[in-house]
């Protein structure tokens, strides 16, 4: 009677442990393209602070430096703390561009492993077309990335640097000093905002062409 029962629980186990397996292995494409769609949707929102903040550092920056300031202790301690902001924010956003580009290649790739497992040829030339459209799609992202870390880092460097000088100058001399290299830096957060929305752009358009798949 217990060898009947263990073999009846062994048997339950095993038929579960393969239920659960056809149904991890039907439902993973599916996981991975949500889990692509929703990093994309994260940057996307650390894009939109992003742009709101720049503005906010441009708008404090230029409130600091100007000559008929009365109050620069607390104009620099609003620009510091915006200084402060944007400083984790590129730190979050590179970490969720990272995420994003590393489940992007992982979708990629895992569809590349299953993209000659179809009998039917017409439904192959319909797999590998639209894999390549959405890889096409996927790697604008991936190019505008590129310019949006390297005009991140050079913008961050920057105001953080006037923080730091500032901190030790705050005196008229001190604003004229700065005066050349605050206007380039509002013009390289100019820069960064352009390459940024070029970056959300790319984004909503695969997340746009990715909602059919």
């Amino acid at each position: 009677m217990k060898t009947k029962l263990q073999t009846t629980q062994y048997l339950l186990l095993f038929s579960l442990a393969t239920l659960f397996a056809i149904t991890a292995c039907s439902t993973t494409g599916m996981q991975r393209s949500e889990q692509v769609q929703s990093s994309m949707e994260t940057v996307d929102n650390d894009i939109k602070l992003v742009i709101v903040r720049l503005d906010a550092i441009g708008a404090s920056l230029d409130e600091l430096v100007k000559p008929s300031q009365s109050d620069r202790k607390r104009a620099f301690d609003v620009f510091s703390e915006n200084v402060s902001t944007i400083k984790k924010m590129q730190e979050n956003f590179s970490k969720h561009a990272a995420d994003m580009e590393s489940n992007g290649k992982e979708y990629f790739a895992e569809w590349d492993k299953n993209n000659e497992k179809y009998d039917n040829p017409e439904i192959q030339i319909q797999s590998e077309q639209r894999r390549v459209e959405l890889a096409r799609t996927y790697d604008k992202i991936a190019l505008n990335n590129i310019g949006v870390k390297s005009a991140f880092v050079a913008y961050v460097t920057d105001v953080n640097e006037i923080e730091r000088f500032l901190s030790n100058d705050l005196t008229e001399a001190g604003m004229e000093s700065i005066s050349r290299i605050s206007s380039k830096v509002v013009d390289n957060g100019t820069r960064l905002k352009n390459e940024l929305s070029s970056l959300q752009g790319a984004i909503e358009e695969a997340r746009e062409k990715m909602k059919s798949n």
